[in-house]
């Protein structure tokens, strides 16, 4: 047997990641209400148009990091260009938001990470909707034989696998030795 994700749509995750970044804007005061509306609503379709081709419920962590949003020592392109459609500058975000950042919006959860060594917190997560399609019948067992029991479907999340994988960057106290000649 085979099992399938129903094809999911990415507004609530678009929706906790969006509210996350916006509750920032809101606590430094530096924003009024329509500005921090035309920041969610922007936000909110940037990453609508951004993600649509790079969407995948059936395998979550497919489109991952294209799929993160990063801000480091560079701001990220896409909260950038909503920050400054209500005005503000890189400089500005930069003040409102933390300074070392990484929000992940997958398929069924979104987490995020603050500093670089900062534990992951999950903001939103749900139960993919699984669905079962009608069993086929075989008369014959093909040659060489079948599997030998059902397929197993696993759901593992970016978050776990960054987890369970390790770090994909060195900590802050990591020492770096280059050599030239």
């Amino acid at each position: 047997m085979h099992t399938l994700y129903a094809r999911g749509t990415m507004k609530a995750e678009i929706t906790a990641a969006v509210g996350f970044l916006s509750r920032f804007l809101r606590i430094k005061g530096h924003v009024n209400d329509r500005q921090l509306q035309t920041f969610s609503q922007s936000l909110q379709d940037i990453l609508n148009e951004q993600y649509k081709h790079h969407w995948f419920p059936d395998r979550p962590c497919k489109g991952s990091g294209y799929r993160c949003i990063r801000i480091n020592h560079k701001m990220d392109p896409l909260v950038g260009q909503a920050g400054q459609r209500i005005g503000l500058t890189i400089q500005q975000l930069y003040l409102l938001l933390p300074s070392e950042l990484t929000l992940w919006v997958d398929p069924y959860e979104v987490s995020y990470r603050i500093g670089e060594d900062g534990s992951i917190c999950v903001l939103y997560e749900s139960t993919p909707v699984v669905t079962v399609p009608p069993p086929v019948s075989v008369t014959a067992a093909p040659s060489g034989g079948g599997p030998s029991g059902p397929m197993v479907d696993s759901h593992i999340s970016c978050k776990e696998e960054l987890m369970v994988m390790g770090r994909t960057s060195p900590s802050k106290a990591y020492n770096m030795m280059t050599v030239s000649s």
